[in-house]
């Protein structure tokens, strides 16, 4: 990856990953102790799903996919966007590719600066 833009798993002492963390792991309950990049990593798609009744600020129609990676054997989970006419099905591998803007700041009702724009988005490999 060219940039430093990095889609952050937590891992606590016992190995487990999280996606977003967590103050403590909601599997053994231990405080999150690193972090593992996903960025450069592929994974699978466990299901997706198309929205064509978007937020404001929010590509129509919007397809969201729920994909697992597998970090040295344990899996972690994560949600969100596919590239624009993304096609994709259950059990195809895609890969994290950074997005400066994962919808308009102008089209919210939240002050620009009061939150992130920025992700990550998955394309097929």
């Amino acid at each position: 990856m060219t940039d430093d833009h990095t889609l952050d798993a937590h891992r606590c002492p016992n190995s487990h990953l999280t996606y977003p963390g967590h103050p403590r792991c909601p599997e053994c309950g231990e405080p999150q102790e690193g972090t593992v990049d996903l960025s450069e990593r592929t994974a699978e798609v466990v299901t997706w799903t198309t929205n064509t009744a978007t937020p404001p600020g929010v590509r129509s129609t919007n397809s969201l996919a729920i994909v697992e990676f597998d970090v040295d054997g344990e899996r972690v989970r994560a949600i969100g966007q596919l590239v624009e006419d993304a096609e994709v099905d259950i059990g195809d591998e895609v890969r994290p590719v950074y997005a400066e803007e994962l919808r308009d700041p102008d089209a919210g009702i939240r002050e620009k600066e009061s939150q992130e724009w920025d992700g990550f988005r998955f394309e097929s490999v």
